[in-house]
């Protein structure tokens, strides 16, 4: 059976068409996007739950993936610490062909049975930890064989795929399919299927840093003060909270060096 996320594309002769016509038919399939995320959200939930509870016990959040999949993992995983001030180590991103294939294609790295499990050997992954694989196809060798090593030594297991029971759900304790049909440009995942994991990603992190206490009210309390822009925005925070003006908070805020510290401190 043809995967969904190779199928042929409704719209032929791309070449031929307008560049506004272009723009307005991609833009009409991005839009069905968020609500086959929306569907998923029932398979998100309890992953999200399990990861929280694990994450408070002293485990980690590992991706894995290869190509697109594995470059939103790594940015995501590498949005955490600067967002909500949490170690390097606690969100971990993964790609096929290491760090090198964040910029370029390394060839059949994603084809590797065995790459995914000697990567995570590196971090002495545990029991403690969970491992979700990321794939739109959802059968890239490096995540699936990946997957099947973690459930082989007890180590749980999700993945976000856009194929309905592809073999990376097969290895999956919590499989999140998030089916968005045939791309714009034929087997192109990066667009539909790419939004789709992003958005994912984002919601996955975003609800485990607010469970493990990263969030106040709304606001990004822990985040890192690596910028004017980031210093400004914790300023007004600490003034909004506190009733003070915006050059008391400033000021409190580099004192104590984090706008927790700040609403918490004399």
């Amino acid at each position: 059976m043809e995967k969904v996320t190779e199928q042929p594309s409704p719209y032929r002769h791309l070449e031929q068409m307008p560049v506004e016509d272009i723009l307005r038919n991609i833009n009409r399939e991005d839009q069905t996007v968020p609500f086959a995320v929306e569907r998923a959200i029932p398979s998100i939930t309890p992953l999200v739950k399990l990861i929280i509870e694990k994450m408070k016990d002293g485990g980690r959040l590992f991706y894995i993936g290869a190509g697109t999949s594995g470059r939103l993992g790594i940015l995501d995983a590498s949005e955490c610490p600067p967002t909500y001030g949490v170690p390097d180590d606690w969100v971990i991103g993964l790609i096929a062909g290491g760090d090198y294939a964040i910029r370029k294609a390394v060839e059949f790295a994603e084809d590797s049975h065995s790459q995914a499990w000697e990567d995570l050997k590196a971090y002495f992954i545990n029991e403690q930890d969970v491992v979700i694989g990321i794939a739109a196809s959802g059968t890239t060798p490096y995540v699936v064989q990946g997957l099947r090593a973690c459930q082989e030594n007890k180590i749980t297991t999700g993945c976000i795929t856009c194929n309905p029971d592809a073999p990376v759900s097969e290895f999956s304790d919590y499989p999140i399919e998030v089916v968005v049909g045939p791309e714009f440009v034929t087997g192109s995942t990066r667009m539909k299927s790419g939004t789709a994991q992003k958005l994912v990603l984002n919601m996955i992190s975003t609800s485990i840093m607010i469970g493990l206490g990263r969030v106040l009210d709304n606001k990004m309390v822990d985040m890192q003060l690596s910028n004017n822009k980031l210093v400004e925005r914790g300023a007004k925070i600490i003034q909004h909270n506190l009733h003070i003006s915006y050059e008391e908070a400033r000021e409190r805020l580099l004192k104590h060096g984090s706008v927790r510290k700040a609403l918490d401190g004399d």
